[in-house]
C-alpha cells in the first residue's frame, strides 16, 4: 500500500489529489494570484515553487517536465517566458499565502495564494550576501584546529621554570664542590708552613 502523503488529502483519492493541484497550478501561473482553502493554498505552494525551479532552467527537458503538470501549453509559455525571468534574482519563496478568514456558509478558512513577482530590493541583496558570507566564514572556523588552552600553557612554562632551577642547583653544588677542594688543598699547604716556622724558630731558641 502506498504511504499517504503529509498533509490533508484532498479529494478522493489520489489521482484525483493530483488532478485538483494541477488545476490549482494552472490557475496560479496563469492569473498570478487566486483565492482557495488555506489547506488546498498550503499544499500548492511546493508544487508551484517546483515548477517555477523548472521553469528557470529553461531547457526543452525542464519544458517537457512541467508539461507533465500543466497540460495548458499557453499557460506553459507564460510561466517559461514571464514567471521564471522575473524571479532569477531569487532562491526561493516564489509564493506567498496571505490568510483572508473564513467562508461563508462552511466556516472554511480561506487564504490567497500569489507569485512573488516584485524584484528583489537592493538592501535584501546585501542583507542576503551578508548572511551567506557568515555562514561561509563560519564553516571553516568549526574545521580550524583548537587552539591550546591556556592551562596547558602554564604548565609548560611552569615546567620550564622547574627546569631552570634545577640547572641552577646543579651550578651552587658544582661551585660549592670547587670551593671545599679549593679549602682542602689549601688546609695541608697551611699546616706544612706552620711546621717549617715551628723548626726554624727552635735552634733560634737553644741559642738563646
Amino acid at each position: 500500500m502506498p504511504t499517504p502523503t503529509k498533509g490533508p488529502r484532498l479529494g478522493g483519492g489520489p489521482a484525483h489529489e493530483r488532478l485538483i493541484l494541477a488545476n490549482l497550478a494552472t490557475s496560479l501561473f496563469e492569473h498570478k494570484r487566486i483565492t482557495t482553502t488555506e489547506a488546498k493554498a498550503k499544499r500548492l505552494r511546493p508544487l508551484a515553487e517546483r515548477l517555477i525551479t523548472f521553469a528557470k532552467r529553461g531547457d526543452l527537458a525542464a519544458r517537457r517536465r512541467v508539461l507533465t503538470v500543466v497540460r495548458d501549453k499557453g499557460v506553459v509559455h507564460t510561466l517559461f517566458t514571464e514567471i521564471a525571468p522575473s524571479v532569477t534574482e531569487r532562491q526561493g519563496g516564489y509564493t506567498r499565502i496571505t490568510k483572508i478568514g473564513p467562508r461563508k456558509g462552511d466556516n472554511a478558512p480561506m487564504a490567497v495564494i500569489e507569485l512573488v513577482l516584485e524584484p528583489l530590493s537592493p538592501k535584501q541583496a546585501t542583507v542576503r550576501e551578508a548572511e551567506g558570507a557568515t555562514r561561509r566564514a563560519a564553516a571553516p572556523a568549526a574545521a580550524a584546529p583548537v587552539e591550546v588552552p591556556a592551562a596547558d600553557a602554564t604548565t609548560d612554562e611552569t615546567v620550564v621554570a622547574g627546569d631552570a632551577e634545577v640547572v641552577e642547583d646543579v651550578v651552587v653544588a658544582e661551585t660549592a664542590a670547587e670551593v671545599e677542594t679549593v679549602d682542602a688543598e689549601a688546609a695541608p699547604a697551611a699546616d706544612e708552613t706552620a711546621a717549617a716556622d715551628e723548626a726554624a724558630a727552635a735552634p733560634e731558641a737553644d741559642k738563646a
